[in-house]
């Protein structure tokens, strides 16, 4: 089944396309998307479906970014809480590997959320194939959302962190 976080980054990458439906199976679940059209200054709407849960419909608004506050109750069928983060900036995975948040076990983290940032601050580590690659911020700003957490499976172009740039 596709992760949430992996459902938000086909809806961002079709909302900056020219597409207008989308079709997407894996793993026995299939996403289906499609561009409402704009009737008298509405704002596009996109329907995902999921094989194995209802419809959903988000709305897609200025760079803010809505998500459930706890995945699991979601899942549960249970009320969403949302919280919402404002940021210019996803720090995503270059590759495949494992996350580790510090150098060491016993060592503190590299950034933390509020972090001061700069383009070439260390934020984490991801290990692949037994090689340690240590991931910059690219930006300078504020770290205001850590999407992960130490010694999860990261996937190429998974965000990781977001910030917000000054």
């Amino acid at each position: 089944m596709l992760k949430v976080q992996e459902i938000r980054e086909l809806i961002k990458l079709i909302d900056q396309s020219s597409i207008d439906e989308f079709t997407y199976e894996t793993n026995g679940t299939t996403v289906s998307m499609k561009k409402a059209s704009e009737n008298a200054g509405a704002k596009p709407v996109k329907r995902v479906e999921t094989v194995e849960q209802p419809v959903e419909t988000i709305k897609t608004e200025e760079p803010k970014v809505t998500v459930p506050a706890d995945e699991s109750k979601a899942v549960a069928g249970e009320p969403e809480n949302t919280a919402t983060v404002d940021y210019d900036y996803e720090i995503v995975s270059p590759m495949v590997g494992t996350l580790y948040s510090a150098a060491s076990p016993e060592a503190d983290s590299y950034v933390q959320k509020g972090s001061k940032v700069q383009k070439d601050t260390v934020v984490c580590i991801v290990e692949a194939m037994k090689l340690f690659n240590e991931i910059e911020a690219e930006v300078n700003g504020e770290i205001v959302e850590i999407l992960v957490e130490d010694g999860e499976l990261v996937e190429y172009g998974q965000p990781l962190f977001r910030v917000k740039t000054k």
